[in-house]
């Protein structure tokens, strides 16, 4: 009797084994595969970029083509390189960059009908948990001026898309980076940064907050002053710069973690 008791108590410990190794195992073949599938998606955009080659002698035509037909900014390399990666992914708007960052990304632009497609999408349309830097869909390029409303995840565990966002929490940091490179197939900018500050999503019957997600497609200058004044009044330090009507803005924003649904954004502007 003994025996038996032996021999089952023993049979139960081999397949708790069994199935735990098998846990372990399905768990380690899982990770390792989304964490390639990350680490390939980023691989393929830290040169995503600088794989398109662009001629200078396409760049001096460019520019004669545009100084004669539509007299817009002088174009750049880099500019002729968003246009041809639109080419191939329509739905690209521009390249966004941060000096000592992993944010050097391209912005996407789903239609109103997907909305929030690139939360969940990389570039390529396929589906991926990491996401995208994204363009707010409702956002109008007809609107001057407006405010580039762009979101991105705060992937802590390999720091890309948005993470590095938080460093501007730190006002040294922003000393030594005050400027954000964005460039679209029309102008190749820098922006500067007015305001850093913590903030968190509200309930729908809170009063008297300043939601900024909300703001792309300001009606009139008092929507927009109201804006400018709430992210200088919010900022967690004084940059000594602002915003006045008629300056074209940008809002970078990720979730943030020093407090339920905390959010953290960066407010920055056209430099002239």
């Amino acid at each position: 009797m003994k025996q038996k008791k032996f021999e089952s108590k023993h049979q139960f410990k081999t397949i708790m084994l069994v199935l735990l190794l098998g846990i372990f195992l399905g768990c380690a073949g899982y990770l390792g595969y989304y964490f390639g599938v990350i680490f390939k998606d980023k691989q393929e955009m830290e040169h995503l970029l600088d794989s398109i080659e662009i001629n200078e002698v396409v760049v001096e035509e460019a520019n004669k083509e545009d100084d004669v037909q539509t007299k817009k900014p002088k174009v750049t390399e880099r500019m002729l390189k968003v246009r041809e990666l639109k080419k191939e992914y329509p739905e690209v708007v521009g390249w966004l960059e941060i000096e000592d960052t992993n944010i050097n990304y391209p912005v996407m632009q789903a239609s109103e009908e997907k909305d929030q497609f690139y939360l969940n999408h990389n570039y390529r349309g396929e589906e991926n948990k990491q996401g995208s830097i994204y363009l707010e869909e409702k956002y109008n390029w007809d609107i001057t001026p407006n405010n580039f409303l762009i979101f991105g995840h705060n992937n802590t565990l390999d720091g890309s898309m948005f993470a590095d966002l938080l460093k501007y929490e730190d006002e040294e940091f922003y000393q030594m980076h005050p400027t954000i490179r964005f460039t679209t197939v029309d102008e190749d900018a820098e922006y500067e940064v007015i305001s850093a500050f913590r903030s968190r999503l509200y309930y729908k019957d809170e009063t008297d907050v300043f939601r900024y997600y909300f703001f792309v497609n300001p009606e009139n200058q008092d929507e927009y002053d109201r804006f400018v004044n709430n992210a200088k009044e919010n900022a967690l330090y004084n940059t000594d710069k602002t915003a006045k009507y008629g300056d074209q803005l940008m809002t970078l924003s990720t979730c943030a973690y020093h407090t339920e649904n905390g959010r953290f954004a960066v407010v920055a502007r056209k430099s002239n």
